[in-house]
């Protein structure tokens, strides 16, 4: 059993100032997502160094009960050890909270409260927690597929498609951002290189005017820039640190002349630069 969970550990850690240690687990009868999204929330409240191991798909009182075995022997070895869970069957989760450690139903605290306000009774079912709807699925897949078409401004037809077209120079973020609307929003995003050739137009590419609406623009800070193109093409006039200034004073300068609203991504994860853009451009979720 102990070789069952195993095989899903994803562990990884994350170093604070204070330096100590905490193992942490993210168990569920699903993916584990939202378990790991509101543990990591709280936890980012604690200066703490953390070991993180997520526990998918654990869906049976066999695997629940090799799981606690496993926090057993290791709180007898002297860890230390949190538990985030979000389990659906009753009887599995009677057996995770009996667990030699400090475990935490994510669920739990809130359905109490909620099925009082809308009186009507929860009906815990893990595929309903963790699935997505059909059309749901599909749009996303369709906003996948148009992100990777109209990547680095590979194709400019159907730009009348889009519902954002992100400019900047290269290495700004905008293809993992045009990515992450796409996965998590269901948004049809393309996003368009601002080169040399652009600069010396002066104003927008002709092709992009048409669209201006949509536009919103990524910079960043050009010694960051630097270090990315750094790892990618050293001691290149592409990477070098005068060409990054000129290139994003350029850019910048585009954006305010044009009015296009942008954002700096320097110290921006790409989770926090797709909220920024959907709540600057007002756009919606795509719920199929």
């Amino acid at each position: 059993m102990l070789f069952y969970f195993n095989q899903f550990f994803q562990c990884r850690c994350i170093t604070t100032k204070q330096g100590d240690f905490v193992k942490v687990y993210f168990v569920s009868d699903g993916t584990a997502i939202t378990a790991e999204v509101f543990g990591q929330a709280m936890l980012s409240f604690f200066d703490v160094t953390i070991k993180q191991v997520s526990v998918p798909f654990l869906s049976t009182a066999d695997q629940a009960h090799g799981f606690c075995k496993q926090l057993q022997e290791e709180r007898s070895k002297g860890e230390s050890t949190l538990v985030f869970f979000t389990i659906s069957d009753p009887n599995i989760r009677a057996i995770i909270e009996s667990c030699d450690g400090h475990c935490y139903n994510i669920f739990g605290d809130l359905l109490s409260p909620i099925e009082q306000a809308l009186g009507v009774p929860a009906q815990p079912n893990a595929q309903k927690a963790h699935g997505i709807k059909e059309g749901i699925y599909d749009g996303r897949i369709d906003a996948i597929n148009y992100a990777l078409a109209n990547d680095d401004g590979v194709s400019v037809k159907n730009y009348e498609e889009a519902e954002i077209i992100l400019l900047g120079v290269s290495r700004s973020g905008k293809t993992p951002t045009s990515l992450y609307l796409a996965m998590q929003y269901g948004i049809k995003a393309a996003n368009y290189p601002l080169t040399e050739d652009d600069f010396n137009d002066f104003g927008l590419p002709k092709v992009l005017k048409p669209h201006k609406h949509k536009l919103f623009g990524l910079t960043i800070d050009p010694e960051r820039l630097h270090e990315i193109r750094t790892g990618r093409m050293a001691e290149s006039k592409y990477a070098s640190s005068r060409q990054c200034r000129y290139e994003l004073n350029e850019v910048e300068a585009i954006y305010r002349q044009e009015r296009i609203p942008f954002l700096n991504t320097t110290r921006l994860s790409v989770e926090e630069i797709s909220t920024r853009i959907m709540a600057e451009m007002h756009l919606t979720r795509n719920r199929g």
